[in-house]
């Protein structure tokens, strides 16, 4: 975990430098919530493959610097995770930025490349925006490290939507690309339509691919009380 600790290391010397010299007595907040949705939908994918996903998390936040963590039911390959970030975030007029390490967790899962019974990845992700319109960079610390994933979404009113790429260097039929359309009924209720739309696998000819069937998730979040 070398490359995680330097990307957290460098997230908190950034978050250091930018923050106001005020911030040393300023007020943390910490803020909570808990979610459950019909399926764990996970870059265009159902990981819990059929089965209902609980979530919760904790985040404690000081001006632009925020941490915490995000635990999930999990998947029905690795199980039960939680997810531990620290990142740095902030607005310049209509210009948006964040940066933020993840160290995603599995710790009941079965031996995975010779790591033991738990499971552990992590990225780097770096986020800019203009207005309604974002995009991210994952790039890999630990885990498949030749694969990498970006996204593009956009935003009107209570609806949105996300194009994300999962990329891999070296297997090209590992490489698909999802599209999500989303939409806010409230603050709580959401839904969300996902779908493969291209992948280097072709499933006519039996490659193994993911799945391109088009998936429907309906969540419902709750902000808890601190």
């Amino acid at each position: 975990m070398k490359k995680l600790s330097q990307a957290i290391a460098l997230t908190t010397a950034m978050s250091a430098a930018l923050l106001p010299a005020h911030s040393a007595s300023a007020e943390v907040d910490v803020s909570a919530s808990a979610a459950v949705a019909n399926m764990y939908l996970w870059r265009g994918q159902d990981l819990g493959q059929g089965s209902p996903a609980v979530s919760g998390d904790i985040t404690a936040s000081m001006g632009g610097l925020y941490g915490g963590v995000w635990a999930s039911s999990g998947d029905s390959e690795l199980g039960q995770e939680y997810d531990l970030y620290l990142g740095y975030g902030g607005e310049a007029g209509d210009f948006s930025y964040d940066i933020s390490a993840w160290t995603y967790v599995y710790p009941g899962a079965d031996d995975v490349n010779g790591r033991g019974n738990t499971f552990e990845a992590s990225d780097l992700i770096v986020s800019a925006g203009y207005g309604p319109v974002s995009a991210s960079y994952y790039y890999v610390l630990a885990g498949d490290e030749n694969a990498s994933y970006a996204t593009l979404g956009g935003e009107m009113g209570s609806f949105s939507v996300t194009l994300g790429f999962q990329m891999h260097s070296e297997d090209d039929n590992s490489e698909y690309t999802h599209l999500d359309l989303s939409y806010a009924y409230n603050d709580n209720l959401a839904f969300t339509l996902s779908k493969v739309i291209d992948q280097g696998a072709d499933l006519d000819k039996g490659e193994a691919g993911v799945d391109e069937d088009m998936k429907v998730v309906v969540s419902y979040s709750l902000p808890i009380e601190m």
